[in-house]
């Protein structure tokens, strides 16, 4: 995947250029990233990249011009890694923008490249969102200093589903909000955490101990439709369960409804 960021602060992602499993990504060539500074393009002797607004209020809006001659220059910068024909959707991060998902990161994973525009200060001149924007996407209803932490994000969870990125290709259909519902509760060593005070559980589920696989299938299913009542049940809304999930969700309630007795 070929990504041309737009940013005023590039240093900020060595975060995931240079660790972890965007790191390796990069360093695979599985995700090439190319940095446009707004700086860079401006032609006034104190490299101005902001401006106030018409109209006056407070804060200030990234300066136009530089603005658009970097977003052409990433664009043309991922064009050029394209195939023919292919032309790289702008993709601003904001808070105005459609809240990510996983569904909506799986496809924008499938994509061959895009520019992602990382906002500051008050925000970008009207025209140019709409003369240079295709779509607008945001981690959710709240406000952060700027558009990298969540441009990070989106490039660090779009990496796991590249091919060949994670150890095992697996992982990443199992991660929660894969099927909808969050992902059941895992156990590792040791088995026993017996004589430790204040631990809940001390002991790993002996249904993942027996071997028996359809067992711990239906008990991981049944654990992640527990949690995902629990912690999450506007997910359960708007999801159309199977009779095996009812049951399941069925016998969790009842057992958690016991347990607190």
């Amino acid at each position: 995947m070929q990504l041309g960021i737009v940013t005023l602060f590039p240093e900020m992602f060595a975060a995931v250029t240079e660790h972890g499993i965007s790191g390796r990504a990069v360093r695979s060539g599985l995700m090439n990233l190319a940095l446009f500074n707004p700086r860079d393009y401006t032609t006034d002797k104190h490299r101005t990249v902001d401006d106030k607004p018409f109209g006056g209020g407070p804060g200030m809006l990234m300066k136009t011009e530089p603005l658009m001659a970097s977003i052409a220059a990433a664009r043309q910068a991922v064009a050029e890694k394209q195939t023919a024909g292919e032309s790289a959707k702008v993709i601003y991060l904001s808070p105005q923008g459609k809240t990510l998902k996983q569904d909506s990161i799986i496809d924008l994973a499938q994509r061959k490249g895009m520019v992602l525009l990382c906002g500051r200060y008050q925000g970008i001149d009207n025209r140019v969102l709409e003369n240079e924007i295709d779509e607008e996407w945001s981690l959710g209803d709240f406000v952060i200093s700027g558009g990298e932490l969540a441009a990070m994000t989106l490039i660090d969870a779009m990496t796991r589903f590249q091919p060949g990125a994670l150890g095992d290709e697996g992982s990443a259909l199992e991660d929660s909000f894969s099927n909808g519902l969050l992902h059941s509760p895992e156990y590792t060593r040791p088995q026993s955490l017996e004589g430790i005070k204040g631990i809940v559980g001390q002991d790993v589920p002996s249904v993942l101990l027996s071997g028996d696989h359809e067992a711990i299938r239906k008990w991981r299913l049944k654990q992640s439709l527990g949690v995902t009542w629990l912690k999450r049940p506007d997910l359960l809304l708007a999801m159309s369960l199977e009779i095996e999930q009812e049951e399941l969700l069925e016998q969790f309630k009842q057992d958690y409804a016991r347990d607190k007795a």
